[in-house]
Order: C-alpha cells, then sequence, then structure tokens
C-alpha cells in the first residue's frame, strides 16, 4: 500500500507513520509514504497532476491543501475521471490536529479502511 503526502503534510508524515507503526498496522500490511520530492513531484502542481500521478502510481493520496472550486480542483475532477477502480484520497480536515494522538489513530485507521473514493478527517 502507497501514500502519497502532500507537501504541505511531509513534517507530519513522520508522526503518521509512528503511529501505523505503535497500531501495529506495519507488521499487517506493506506500507510506503512517498514525499512530493521522492517522486519529483513540482510542490506547485496542480489538483489534477498530483490526482493523476496517484492513481497511474496506485498511491492513495493524504492532503490537506487541495482545491474545491474551479476546473482544476481536485472535487472537480473527482466528478469528471473517478471510477470505482479509484484509489481513495485521504483528506486531512485540520492538519493542525496531526499533533494529537488520537487524532492520528483515527486517521491511520480510517486511511487504511477506506469505505469511500473521498473522505475528510474530522476538524
Amino acid at each position: 500500500m502507497h501514500f502519497l503526502i502532500d507537501y504541505n503534510l511531509t513534517g507530519d508524515a513522520v508522526l503518521f507513520w509512528g503511529t501505523l507503526s505503535a497500531e501495529g498496522w506495519l507488521d499487517l500490511l506493506p506500507i510506503r509514504f512517498f514525499t512530493f520530492q521522492e517522486v519529483e513531484l513540482p510542490m506547485d502542481s496542480s489538483d489534477r497532476a498530483v490526482w493523476n500521478f496517484a492513481q497511474t502510481n496506485q498511491m492513495i493520496l493524504i492532503t490537506a491543501n487541495r482545491n474545491m472550486k474551479g476546473d482544476d480542483s481536485l472535487e472537480q475532477i473527482l466528478r469528471q475521471e473517478n471510477t470505482p477502480t479509484s484509489l481513495p484520497i485521504l483528506t486531512v480536515g485540520n492538519p493542525d490536529r496531526l499533533d494529537e494522538s488520537n487524532y492520528r489513530q483515527k486517521s491511520a485507521t480510517r486511511g487504511l479502511r477506506p469505505e469511500t473514493q473521498k473522505f475528510t478527517l474530522p476538524r
């Protein structure tokens, strides 16, 4: 299971990874996090470019900073291009709460058991 960590969550990825490890998920699933830098994706990539990259490379996008308005917004892309085989997107509703272990734990569990194509973690 591969996750693409949006550029604005790169620092939080270490905390998220620690939570996955503490919860035992790393013993159950082959999980790998990729940053924009590792995959050579520019930080200013459009939502469409990020979504297409994640889908093409079989990655679940974890984001907190994607656009919801306009033709190139993540919301519009999902409406136009999402299919039953598309991988989900995990949107962190309040990235400041990733410092809270309980919030990270809920995020990790929800991210590993996606029920919809797009879901947002609570604020």
